[in-house]
This record gives C-alpha cells, structure tokens and sequence, in this order.
C-alpha cells in the first residue's frame, strides 16, 4: 500500500458534516457539507440528502457557491427547509427544496437575514426567527456611514414572526405577532397534537447577560394565546415537549442551578392547561453522565444525547423515574442528534478513534450503519496508534484521556517527545474520536513523530456535575494537577522522555498552556492558543462576562483587589516563565478577545521570556480562513520541532 503524506492543506481541505436531519418518516437523512477551510471571508456549504436503507446514494440538492445551513422537514417528509445565502451571498435566508424535483425555491426576502426557522405540522406555516428589518434611520445612516456605535442603540432582538408558504414567495407577507416584548427569541418548538409553541427567549440579544435570563413562553400560532411560564435556567437550550400522566411536561438542557459553572442536566418543568407552571426538576441529578441535547419524540417520551467517558449514548426519558435510560452506546463521538417521529429512529454525526465525523443513522435498537464516506483521501496516511488511559489524581479521583503514539511506533520503541494537548471549555472533553483539525491537533504531530498526551481533567463534561463543578471559582488548580499526574505517569512508562515536554491548546486549552509555564520549567515549549491571561480582564470584556467570572471567582469591580482571581490568573506568574511560548490568537475575538494575548505578549517581553506573538487578521474565537489554519498547523509544529529536537534538550528537574 502507497502510504499518503499528511500536510497541512489535506487538513483544512476536507470536507465536515455541519448539521443534519432525519426526516419526519424515518426514510432520509438531510444534511450540510462544507470545508474546514474556507475561502477568504465566505464559507461555502452543500445540502444533501441520503436515504437511511442505503438504497439511493447521497445525491446533493445545491451547487451555488453559497453558505447554507440549519435543514428542518416539512411534517409530510416531502421537502426541506434550509437557510441559504445564495443571493448574491448575501443575507441568509429561508428557502426550500423538494425531494422529488429538486428546485431550490425562496422562501424569504428579509432584509437584514433570518437566523432560525421551523416549519409547523400546518403545512401552510413556518415561523421565522429574525430581528426587525433597518428602519428608514438605519438606512439613512448607512447612506451617510454614520458608524457610531451607541450601547443600546439598533441592538434588534430576534423576533417570532409566522411565513404563510401558500402565501406567496415575495418574502414580505410574514406576520409578527406582538409577544415577548423586547425579549430576544433564540428557539422554538411545537407541541404535538395541538400545535401550542414553546418559546425560549433571552433578557437580550448579547450573549452575556442573555443566556443567564432566559424565559419559557408558550405561544398558540393560530388562536394567539400567549402564556410566560417564567424563568428558565442559566445557558438553557435544547426544548422538547413530553406528554406525563399529568399532562405535558417541557425538558431541556441547561447548566444544573443555581451555579454558572457546572455539568449539564436535563431539566424538566409542568406545563398545566391553566395557571403557573411547576418547579423545574433536575432528571439527571446523581448521574455520573452530562446531557448533550434533548430531542423531541411525537408520541412518547424524549431522547437525550449524553457524553459518557470517552464515548457517547443515546438515553430516553423514563417517566416513571423520572430518569433517563440508556437505548444506544455509540463508541467515540456523536454530535447533532435527530429522530423520527416515532423515536425508533436516529441519525447523528459519528466519529471514532480512526474514521472522521460521518452520517450515522439507523433504529435505537442496534448500532447505526454508516451513510456517507466523508474523510476517504484520508485512508492511507498512517496514523499513530490511540490508546484510552485512565488513571489516578494525586487526591485519588479518576480522570480518563487519550494517548496518541508516533506514527508507525509502539510504546517499546519509546521515549519520544510528548506534547500535551489541553482541550477547551473547561466544560468539554475529549471523546474518543479521529483526533485531526486546524488547531494543534493529536494526529498533526503524531504524523511528524510526537507521542501525544489528550488529558480530560476535572471540570470537563462527561463525568456528570460533581466532576464539573470542582472547577468553579479553581480553574488551574486541582485540573492542572489531574494533568500532571498523567504525565508522570507517562513518564514512568517509558513513553514520554521528561527532557521533551511540550504543552498546547486553545482556549482554555490556551490558559492551562499559559498557566502551566507559570508553575513550572519543566516544558520546552508552549502553544497558547487564544488562550485566557486574565480572568478578571476577561469578565469584563469577553461575550460570556458572567460564566467568566464563575470560573474565576470574582470580577475586578468587587472593590479594591488583589482580587481571588489574579491568583488563579496566568500573568500573575509571568515573571516566572522560562519556556519558550507561542502565542495565536484572532484579532475579532469576542469570546477571548485579542487584549488577553496582548497582555501575555508584553508581560513575556518586559521580563525577557522567549516567544513569538501571532495576529490572524478578521478571525474570531476559531480561525476560519483556509490559509490561516494552515498557518497554524505549520507554526506549531514547528515551533515544538524547533524546541524538542536532541540539539535543543537541557537538564531541568522536574516541576518547581
């Protein structure tokens, strides 16, 4: 077998599954293909469709060059609705395609673009989720580019407004009924049987405060009842409708309350006829697995996506518990769940140790058949063996990761270099599926002969809430120690040499990267990628402030300092730093935004520590543009070939 090189631009040129769809009737899956990759500033992107007996190959239904995304049903199976910006690339906007024909028709023509749809079992409706169109002020200032940006000023929430399809297709016959106030709707979900809404709205279109007041609404499309069942929990997502003995219940996903900080549960509320709605009940206290998404069934109750260890499960809701049950162990990671009406069906992107995310669909009762082959220029590169590790803390909790040998080597031809990989979040993980991305990614330096260390510590998902929350107001602490303790045990085994210690990650990945060369000398070299360097800097000026200063334990405004998050704060320790640090980051950050490099950059050059400071121009919190990942990918590696080779080994003891 010819082996294939693996390079930079096979990574960001491959093809992904975005989002996808099982069909009302259980026949068909939709779903989006686009590249890691993108072309300058527009992303382009594919609808397909394949049938779920194999029968057909996937056919795809658009070719224009255009960014197309969220597919969703029509109740009688025999067309889609997607969001496309085809026109021209401009706007997105509803449109539809049917099965049988295969014309893309338009839906929408609303200026200023639609961010979310659902089409309704009434054929003839489709709500639309958009804010308001420019007013005559706005376009008078675009036409004299009057700029200036007020706080609070044309910040339009997103509203519910309700499309007639049998209307006309001039976009412009939409109906926005009066509800909600000034409350930003984010989603929407109609209950069987009778068609009632149940909306989910936030205090604002900003991310923080919104997601930390959200609202449960109920809205009947046709006889324009509005009903506000009150507060829902902190980062709630995720609605669907179950029918109980007591009548109709409304679960969702939301970080388990009171805290910000934490594991997911699937929280679950009453929804009476008449009158206020119950207490909203935690289903998943106790379990040591975390919700993903819940996905609404028509006749029966819900099924939750959990992540569970290394790998991932389909549960159903037990009424009688209440609690959840296990239907369906996927090995690896599954993501973007969807099912029939029946919920003896399901489909969901599937990704394990060797094969990259693939269309999956099939019955809840046996494993699902694999539908597409996205990853095939793939199958010739040697990958490094990956292994599953589980192992002690010091404090004695068990932690799980994932070890990624050099290409073509056993742990008999050890010591090799090892790079730590820190995932994000805190709240996430590592599942064990294809390691392969435009980040610093396991098999990227497996293939160029690094061992690879993908630790999950304390605070991520897939251990339930307890695990999760042991980060909150201690980020860096106890994790990093989690993270310590596998790689002396590595160590130990003949499979990491102690004088080629690299570390890396992005995010909060990048903070524990800047953190871990705070506390010790014992890593030649540090990728911190958009990373955190100051928690209370980071509270005040990232789009999620509030859940920020959860991690972190306190904000800058509570009075004079030192504040508890400076010593949780990797430039509190700059002065310490010796290993040479990489430092990337976008410069339209929101999340993390730029000033956090920033600041890392100038505290490394007031006290003389080696490292080199990147800017990617026009990229946000993730970098998008084809030639910038592959700046990145190119970039890591070699600044850990640069700093782990033989010539460039020194003698340190380990730690400080």
């Amino acid at each position: 077998m010819t082996r294939v090189e693996l390079t930079a631009e096979l990574v960001v040129d491959g093809r992904v599954v975005q989002a996808l769809a099982l069909s009302p009737d259980g026949a068909r899956v939709a779903y989006v293909v686009g590249r890691v990759g993108r072309d300058g500033d527009h992303p382009v992107s594919d609808l397909w469709v394949v049938a779920v007996d194999g029968t057909v190959a996937p056919r795809r239904l658009t070719s224009d060059q255009a960014h197309v995304s969220a597919p969703r049903w029509a109740a009688d199976s025999s067309s889609i609705y997607f969001l496309s910006d085809r026109a021209e690339r401009g706007t997105a906007q509803l449109h539809r395609v049917g099965i049988v024909d295969g014309v893309v028709r338009a839906v929408t023509a609303w200026a200023g673009g639609v961010s979310g749809h659902l089409p309704l079992a009434d054929p003839g409706l489709v709500v639309v989720i958009a804010a308001d169109e420019p007013s005559a002020e706005d376009e008078r200032r675009e036409r004299e580019r009057d700029d200036a940006r007020v706080w609070g000023e044309r910040v339009r929430p997103d509203r519910l407004r309700l499309f007639d399809v049998g209307g006309g297709e001039s976009g412009r016959e939409m109906r926005t009924p009066d509800v909600f106030g000034d409350r930003h709707v984010a989603e929407v979900v109609q209950r069987p049987g009778d068609g009632v809404l149940a909306v989910l709205t936030w205090s604002t279109p900003e991310t923080g405060p919104g997601l930390v007041e959200p609202g449960l609404h109920l809205f009947d499309p046709v006889g324009g009842m509005v009903r506000d069942l009150g507060p829902a929990a902190a980062d709630a997502s995720s609605l669907a409708w179950w029918s109980a003995d007591d009548g109709w219940h409304l679960a969702y996903v939301a970080v388990t309350p009171p805290a910000l900080v934490g594991g997911k549960a699937v929280l679950d509320v009453a929804v009476p006829a008449s009158g206020p709605a119950g207490e909203h009940r935690n289903l998943t206290a106790g379990m040591t697995v975390c919700p993903i998404a819940v996905v609404q069934v028509d006749a029966g109750p819900p099924l939750v996506l959990v992540a569970d260890g290394l790998d991932t499960a389909v549960h159903r809701l037990d009424p009688a518990g209440p609690t959840l049950v296990e239907v369906l162990r996927l090995d690896g990671l599954a993501t973007s769940l969807t099912t029939n009406r029946h919920g003896d069906a399901v489909a969901a992107v599937v990704s394990t140790s060797y094969e990259p995310g693939n269309v999956h669909a099939g019955p809840t009762s046996g494993p699902p058949t694999r539908l597409t082959d996205l990853g095939s220029e793939f199958r010739d590169v040697e990958w490094g063996v990956q292994e599953r590790l589980s192992y002690q803390a010091s404090d004695g909790l068990t932690v799980d990761g994932l070890l990624i040998l050099p290409a073509g080597r056993t742990r008999t031809d050890g010591p090799f270099p090892l790079v730590t990989l820190i995932h994000g979040g805190p709240y996430d993980r590592y599942a064990d599926r294809f390691m392969l991305g435009w980040y610093p990614s396991g098999q990227w330096l497996a293939t160029a002969g690094y061992a690879v260390f993908l630790p999950n510590p304390r605070g991520g998902q897939g251990h339930g809430h307890e695990f999760a929350v042991r980060v909150a107001g201690a980020v860096g602490l106890d994790e990093w120690t989690d993270v310590c303790a596998g790689i002396d045990l590595l160590v130990a085994d003949g499979v990491a040499d102690p004088d080629r210690l690299g570390i890396g990650g992005w995010s909060h990945g990048g903070f524990m990267a800047a953190w871990a060369v705070g506390q010790t000398d014992r890593f030649r070299a540090a990728v911190m990628g958009a990373g955190i360097s100051d928690w209370g800097m980071l509270a005040a000026t990232g789009e999620h402030g509030p859940f920020e200063s959860a991690l972190g334990g306190s904000s800058g405004w509570e009075g004079p300092g030192p504040h508890h998050h400076d010593r949780l704060s990797p430039i509190s320790y700059a002065s310490a730093v010796r290993t040479p640090v990489l430092i990337l980051h976008g410069e339209n950050d929101t999340n993390v935004p730029v000033s956090q490099a920033e600041f890392f950059h100038r505290a490394l050059r007031r006290f003389g520590a080696v490292h080199e400071y990147v800017v990617y121009p026009r990229e946000n919190h993730s970098i998008r543009e084809r030639n910038h990942q592959i700046d990145v990918l190119r970039r890591t590696r070699a600044w850990f070939d640069r700093w782990l080779t033989p010539s460039t080994r020194r003698h340190t003891t380990p730690g400080r």
